[in-house]
């Protein structure tokens, strides 16, 4: 019997495997909501769980029928399941429920089964063919030959995205997002698309939900939407999404969940650009969500939106710090070291919100980020502003799971930086993802007549960048300490301190050896960290004790440098400066030097601990009266890892 929350012994940490780590995140003050307010959070939380087989298919088209198979035999009782390779079965498929797919969930490359294509065929032989994800006539042995090379080959699909410059990004990427069409092409039919379209002022952000195909020939998009592509999935989450617009908070609220239904059943991203304009003026209830596709990171184009959603209700105490920061937005605007010409004359919109995530679906599921800014549509946050957010319950559940781990004592300098970090850290990082969010990703403009997409796949990276130096160079500035939002004027060190040795070291140990750097965020830190390193003196490597450090030398001689570099990379987005935005992120933040690397993943692995975590989901369980009318939702923290991703695929499954 599963008992409801006030019964459960809560912790943190859960299951570890692989690089993996399972953390559970507490649903803090949700017991204090109105049950119509639970009811909301429900029903919005169901609509996000639906969203999940589309994010398997767009991370790989054979992800799908991989995970279906692998269920299938992982359930099969008939099959000896104390074997080592039955045990090397489980993880590699715990693994590929963590990233959506058989590609790495952070660094893109496929990750190869420690069990033999022999032991697989095997046991499919004693599983009864109508559990096997089998098209009509297929037989067996044809579903081997063409699922086995995508498993078990390295050279066959190598990586999720591949963003290596020279090569062709489509080509070369095993993401669902294209079909039989070049990086060339691609580009050209997108160009064509907003040179034809009349609304050059407040233009949809073309190709975010839809696949291009080449078909005879002929390029067309394949649009995801209730009746088009992924309609089954689709379909299910409008259900849940109309369920929730009955209890929504306030009629704004409940015209932000029908616009987005009327996106959905359209497929229209104009429509989508309404949503987004009434989602972030939607200001006044407690409940709020994300459900869509979004974030572009997974395509290397940078074009196409992965479906991602979260389910969040406000940290009211904690968004006192995001209010102070939100209502001075002007004054950073005003006071940022970067061109006048750059600067928005009047911020507008711009609001910012803690809160306590209630369900992570989708891209946000099991790894998720722990701040938000959007919409992503820069006319958007021009004219109407930004939406940010930081969760508050799950940075807390990284900080409990991280203390006492040793990891800080094996990689900062000396006791001195190290007590300095201890006092200030959860603290200053707290306020480095609020700026980074709230005004970092809403701060400058686009000169007049530049295209958004203008630095194509170096797009992300430059952002995230833009982002993190905006917040950096804020973290140090005598405002904060004025406003109450950091304790003293030695706080922003911390910062400074951490993300250092993060970007030049200890992000490191989250890539393969041999490989380069990729993923936009840590291309973000490496380009921050080494180009402060090599463009003046604040910082340097120093070798102590046999083991490498990160020293900082002049914390005030780094602001400056960052202040520089902040200049730079709003001005390379400002004016959409391609080659610009290319030369600095392949010279500082692509390249890994393999003797430091080797070092750090030798002093990491002493620590036994998992450079990955993610979450398990609560349940949420409806309380039913003798009418059969809910009148609670409480919560259980107690499912295990595997219980819940057979659950979600048997509930939740629409896709074949």
């Amino acid at each position: 019997m599963i008992k409801a929350d006030n019964s459960v012994d809560f912790h943190y940490q859960d299951e570890r495997f692989a690089d993996l780590q399972l953390l559970r995140y507490r649903l803090t003050g949700f017991e204090n909501l109105s049950v119509s307010q639970k009811k909301l959070v429900y029903y919005l939380s169901k609509a996000t769980l639906y969203g999940r087989d589309i994010i398997f298919d767009q991370f790989g088209k054979y992800n799908l029928r991989v995970r279906k198979m692998l269920e299938a035999v992982y359930t099969d009782l008939s099959i000896d399941h104390s074997t080592d390779e039955f045990k090397a079965l489980e993880v590699y498929l715990k693994r590929v429920w963590f990233s959506n797919g058989i590609y790495h969930h952070y660094g893109c490359e496929k990750f190869i089964p420690d069990f033999s294509p022999e032991y697989l065929h095997e046991q499919l032989l004693k599983v009864v063919e109508s559990r096997l994800p089998l098209r009509a006539g297929e037989t067996l042995d044809a579903f081997c030959d063409e699922l086995f090379p995508v498993i078990f080959d390295p050279q066959v699909l190598p990586k999720r995205v591949n963003k290596t410059d020279g090569e062709d990004l489509l080509q070369t990427s095993a993401c669902h997002f294209y079909e039989n069409v070049t990086q060339a092409e691609a580009e050209v039919f997108y160009e064509q698309q907003k040179n034809n379209d009349i609304s050059k002022e407040t233009p949809p952000s073309y190709g975010l939900n839809s696949t291009l195909v080449k078909e005879n020939g002929e390029l067309k998009e394949l649009v995801w939407s209730a009746n088009g592509r992924y309609a089954q999935a689709i379909k299910h989450i409008v259900y849940w999404l109309r369920k929730a617009s009955e209890f929504a908070e306030n009629n704004h609220q409940r015209k932000v969940i029908n616009l987005l239904i009327s996106y959905y059943e359209s497929g229209d991203l104009h429509t989508f650009n309404k949503y987004c304009i009434e989602w972030l003026q939607e200001q006044k209830g407690e409940i709020d969500f994300i459900n869509g596709f979004i974030e572009v990171y997974g395509d290397p184009l940078g074009l196409k939106g992965s479906w991602e959603g979260l389910v969040e209700y406000i940290d009211k105490d904690a968004t006192r710090r995001t209010e102070i920061i939100s209502s001075n937005a002007q004054w950073f605007e005003d006071h940022s070291p970067i061109d006048p010409r750059f600067r928005k004359p009047k911020v507008k919109g711009v609001s910012a919100r803690v809160i306590c995530a209630a369900m992570l679906g989708g891209d946000e599921y099991p790894s998720t980020a722990i701040g938000i800014n959007l919409p992503n549509a820069d006319w958007i946050r021009a004219q109407y502003g930004s939406k940010s957010i930081t969760i508050s319950n799950i940075t807390d559940a990284y900080n409990k799971a991280a203390h006492g781990n040793g990891f800080k004592e094996e990689f900062v300098i000396d006791k001195t930086t190290l007590e300095m970090i201890e006092r200030y850290g959860d603290v200053c990082d707290n306020l480095h993802t609020d700026l980074h969010e709230c005004l970092g990703h809403g701060s400058g403009r686009l000169l007049p007549g530049v295209d958004p997409d203008a630095l194509k796949a170096y797009g992300n990276t430059i952002e995230e960048a833009r982002a993190d130096l905006f917040g950096l160079y804020y973290m140090a500035d005598p405002k904060l300490v004025e406003l109450g939002l950091t304790p003293d004027a030695e706080a922003y060190k911390s910062q400074y301190y951490t993300y250092m040795m993060n970007g030049l070291m200890t992000q490191l140990i989250r890539i393969t050896p041999g490989n380069q750097i990729e993923e936009a965020h840590m291309r973000n830190r490496a380009l921050i960290a080494h180009w402060c390193q090599e463009n003046g003196r604040a910082i340097k490597m120093v070798r102590r004790d046999g083991k490498t450090f990160v020293e900082i030398i002049d914390y005030e001689e780094l602001r400056r440098l960052i202040a520089r570099l902040l200049a730079e990379v709003q001005r390379i987005k400002s004016e959409g400066d391609y080659k610009a935005a290319r030369q600095l992120v392949e010279c500082y933040a692509v390249k890994v030097d393999a003797e430091l690397h080797q070092e750090v993943l030798e002093r990491y692995k002493k620590l036994n601990l998992a450079p990955y975590k993610g979450f398990i989901n609560p349940m949420m369980l409806p309380v039913y009266d003798n009418d059969g009318q809910i009148i609670d939702i409480q919560i259980y923290y107690g499912e295990s890892y595997a219980h819940q991703m057979l659950r979600y695929s048997s509930e939740y499954g629409t896709l074949i």
